[in-house]
C-alpha cells in the first residue's frame, strides 16, 4: 500500500470513497444533511485541509484522510476496504509523519469511537452540535 499526498484532481474519488463509507457508517444522518455535506466536500472541506490517499498495489485510492495542524479533521475508507487495516495504516501514518494528536468524532458512529479508542485516543470533551450546528454530538479525543 502507497500513501500520497492528495491533489484536486483526486476529489472525484475522494467524493466516491466519502459517500461509500458514510452510507455504511453514518446511518443516523439525514438524506438531506448527506446530500448537502456531499455538495460541500470538493468545493469547501477537501480545500481547507491536507488530504492523503492510501493506494492499493493497483495504484486504487482505498481511503483518504484530511489534517490541520495536529488534528485529524477527516478520515474515510471504502466500504469495500474496510475492516482489512486500511483505517490503521492511515491514522498511524498521520500519528507518526504529520503529527496528529487529535480527533473529532460522531458519537453516533460508534465503530469510529471503538476504532479511535484502540488507536489510543480518549475522549477529553463532548459537544452536543457539529461543526455545522447539526444535531450530531461530537466526541473531542486526544492521544
Amino acid at each position: 500500500m502507497e500513501i500520497r499526498r492528495a491533489t484536486i484532481t483526486d476529489y472525484p474519488e475522494m467524493v466516491r470513497i466519502w459517500e461509500s463509507a458514510v452510507t455504511a457508517t453514518h446511518d443516523f444522518l439525514t438524506q438531506e444533511d448527506f446530500d448537502h455535506i456531499k455538495g460541500l466536500l470538493a468545493d469547501a472541506f477537501f480545500p481547507q485541509v491536507d488530504t492523503y490517499l492510501l493506494l492499493n498495489e493497483a495504484g486504487k485510492p482505498l481511503a483518504f484522510l484530511g489534517v490541520q495542524a495536529d488534528m485529524l479533521e477527516m478520515l474515510f475508507v471504502d466500504n469495500d476496504a474496510r475492516g482489512k487495516g486500511v483505517g490503521r495504516n492511515l491514522v498511524n501514518y498521520a500519528i507518526a509523519s504529520l503529527k496528529i494528536r487529535k480527533v473529532d468524532v460522531n458519537e453516533q458512529n460508534s465503530q469510529a469511537v471503538g476504532f479511535y479508542e484502540k488507536m489510543g485516543f480518549s475522549v477529553i470533551s463532548r459537544s452536543e452540535k457539529d461543526g455545522m450546528g447539526k444535531p450530531y454530538p461530537i466526541l473531542h479525543m486526544e492521544l
